[in-house]
C-alpha cells in the first residue's frame, strides 16, 4: 500500500490527508492483523518522534467517525481497528488473542425499520470468539 493509497482513502472520506494521518492509515492498511492505539503508535514513532498517543487515538477515533476503518470492541480489554471496512465477521481467539478477518462467512443483511419497529440501524459487528486452528491444535496436544 502506498501513501497516496492511504490518502485517496482519507479524501474519500472526507478527511483532510496529513502526513500523520497518512502514515496511520497507512499503518493499519498494511497491517492487517488488526493493531490497537499502542501497536499503531509503536509501530510509527521511529519516523515520527513527535507522534502522540493521543494523536494516535484521535485519529483512529476521527478515522472510525468517518467509515474510514472500523473500530473493533471485540475484546473489553482493548480496542483495536481494521482499516478494511467492508462488513464482514470477526473471531478472537480466547489463547492467543489474536483477531482474526472471517471473509468467507457472510454477514446478516440490515433489518429494515420496519422490522425493527422504526430503529434505523447504519451499523452491524458480527464477533465470534473461541480457538484459532494454531492454539486448538496445541490445545488437543496438551
Amino acid at each position: 500500500m502506498e501513501a497516496k493509497d492511504a490518502s485517496k482513502v482519507l479524501t474519500s472520506c472526507g478527511i483532510k490527508p496529513t502526513l500523520q494521518r497518512i502514515a496511520i492509515m497507512q499503518y493499519i492498511l498494511e497491517h492487517r492483523v488488526h493493531p490497537t492505539i499502542e501497536d499503531v503508535y509503536n509501530g510509527l514513532i521511529a519516523n515520527f518522534p513527535t507522534l502522540s498517543r493521543t494523536t494516535v487515538y484521535n485519529t483512529l477515533r476521527m478515522f472510525s467517525e468517518h467509515s474510514a476503518a472500523q473500530m473493533i470492541t471485540i475484546d473489553e480489554h482493548r480496542v483495536c481497528y481494521d482499516g478494511d471496512i467492508r462488513p464482514h465477521p470477526h473471531f478472537i481467539c480466547r489463547k492467543c488473542g489474536h483477531v482474526f478477518d472471517l471473509m468467507s462467512i457472510s454477514m446478516p443483511l440490515l433489518p429494515t425499520k420496519d422490522e425493527t419497529n422504526g430503529f434505523l440501524i447504519d451499523e452491524a459487528q458480527l464477533y465470534y470468539k473461541g480457538l484459532c486452528p494454531d492454539c486448538s491444535t496445541t490445545t488437543v496436544e496438551d
